[in-house]
C-alpha cells in the first residue's frame, strides 16, 4: 500500500441538508491511508459552509476545492480525477452515502486481489421505505451479472455482465487510478455520463472483482436526473452508447455474442426510456420541433450504438424466452407519435 491507498471524490451542487452525512459515512469506517475530496460545484445554498466546516474537522484526511462557476457533474469529476493522489478512485454523490463495512471489504478485495476495477452493489434509500420498495428489490439492487467474490481476468465477461443488468452508474464502481488515461474523461455538458464512462473503463480493465453487498445507499430524491426527464436528457440517454459502438469494433471483444447480445439490450433500454419522454411529454414539446422526427432520431441512434438491428434483438429476445423484454422492445421501436 502507498501512502494514499483510495481517493473518494465527491462532486457536491446544492448539497447542505446531505454533504455532511455523506464525508461521515466514510470518516466513521476509515481515516488512515484514505483522502475525500469534496468539490463545490457554485452551489448556491450553504454547502460550500459546510464544507469548509468538514475540512476543518476531519483534517487531514478531507480536502475541499470549489469552482468558481457552475460546470456541471462531469466537469466536477473531472477536477476531482485531476487532483485524486490514492492508487484507486471511488466516486461517490453527495447526497449519498457508504454503507457500514463497505471500506472494510473494499480493503480487504483490494489487499487480496489488487483488481483493475471493483463493483458493488447498492441500497435505494428513501426517507419513508414501504412495503412496496421492498418488493421490488429497493434494499439490495445488483449491478452486475456474473462471476461473484473472485477475481476474474475476461474483459468481456465484465462488459457484458454490467450491460445486462444495466446498472452503469459510477458509484458502483471503484477503479485503479491507472485505468484513467488523460484523454478519458467524463464528457462535460452531458448527462448519461456514466452510461459510456462505466463501459468505456471495463474495456481496459485487464481484471475486475464482483463483491454482491450493497456498499452503497442511494438516496431517491425528485432531483434526480430520471425524476426529472426533459428533451436534452431523453436526447442524452438516447445516443449514450454510440461513442461505444464506435471504439468497440476496433476490440477483439466486438465478435463476443454475450457482449453483442448485451449491448444490443442496453441499447434497447436507452430506445425504451427516450421513447417513453416522448409518449408522455409529447405535447410539451416545442411547436418547431417535430415529435414524429424525434421519434426517428431516437430510431435511428439504436441503430447506429447497436450491434444488432432491431429485427436480430427481437429474436434473440424470443429465443431466450424473455417475452416481457420482446413486448416492450417492439413496442417502442414501431411507436409513432
Amino acid at each position: 500500500m502507498t501512502a494514499r491507498w483510495l481517493s473518494i471524490l465527491i462532486p457536491a451542487f446544492n448539497v447542505e441538508p446531505y454533504v455532511e452525512e455523506c464525508v461521515e459515512s466514510v470518516l466513521r469506517q476509515a481515516q488512515e491511508s484514505i483522502e475525500v475530496i469534496v468539490l463545490d460545484d457554485a452551489s448556491r445554498d450553504g454547502t460550500w459552509q459546510r464544507m469548509l466546516a468538514l475540512e476543518q474537522r476531519w483534517q487531514p484526511y478531507v480536502r475541499i476545492l470549489r469552482h468558481a462557476s457552475n460546470q456541471g457533474v462531469s466537469a466536477a469529476r473531472n477536477t476531482l480525477l485531476g487532483a485524486a493522489e490514492g492508487d484507486y478512485v471511488w466516486f461517490l454523490d453527495a447526497d449519498d452515502k457508504l454503507c457500514p463495512g463497505a471500506l472494510t471489504d473494499l480493503r480487504a478485495i483490494v489487499q487480496h486481489n489488487a483488481p483493475d476495477l471493483i463493483l458493488c452493489d447498492f441500497s435505494v434509500w428513501r426517507e419513508r421505505m414501504r412495503l412496496k420498495h421492498l418488493l421490488r428489490g429497493e434494499g439490495h439492487r445488483a449491478t452486475f451479472l456474473g462471476s461473484a467474490n473472485r477475481l476474474v481476468h475476461d474483459p468481456a465477461a465484465l462488459l457484458a455482465g454490467l450491460l445486462q443488468a444495466g446498472q452503469l452508474h459510477m458509484w458502483s464502481k471503484v477503479t485503479k487510478r491507472s485505468l484513467w488515461p488523460e484523454d478519458l474523461r467524463f464528457p462535460v455538458g452531458q448527462v448519461f455520463e456514466d452510461v459510456l464512462i462505466s463501459t468505456l473503463l471495463a474495456l481496459r480493465a485487464r481484471s475486475f472483482y464482483y463483491c454482491p453487498k450493497p456498499w452503497v445507499m442511494y438516496r431517491q430524491r425528485s432531483g434526480s436526473i430520471l425524476a426529472s426527464m426533459n428533451l436534452p436528457k431523453a436526447l442524452d440517454q438516447s445516443r449514450a452508447l454510440v461513442p461505444l459502438r464506435a471504439e468497440l469494433e476496433h476490440w477483439p471483444y466486438w465478435g463476443d455474442a454475450r457482449v453483442r447480445l448485451a449491448l444490443a439490450h442496453q441499447c434497447g433500454r436507452n430506445l425504451t426510456g427516450a421513447m417513453r419522454y416522448l409518449h408522455k411529454h409529447k405535447t410539451e414539446i416545442p411547436p418547431q420541433v417535430s415529435a414524429r422526427a424525434l421519434a426517428e432520431r431516437f430510431r435511428q441512434d439504436f441503430r447506429a450504438a447497436s450491434p444488432w438491428s432491431a429485427r436480430e434483438l427481437a429474436r434473440a429476445y424470443l429465443r431466450h424466452g424473455w417475452w416481457l423484454r420482446w413486448i416492450k422492445f417492439c413496442r417502442w421501436y414501431g411507436w409513432q407519435p
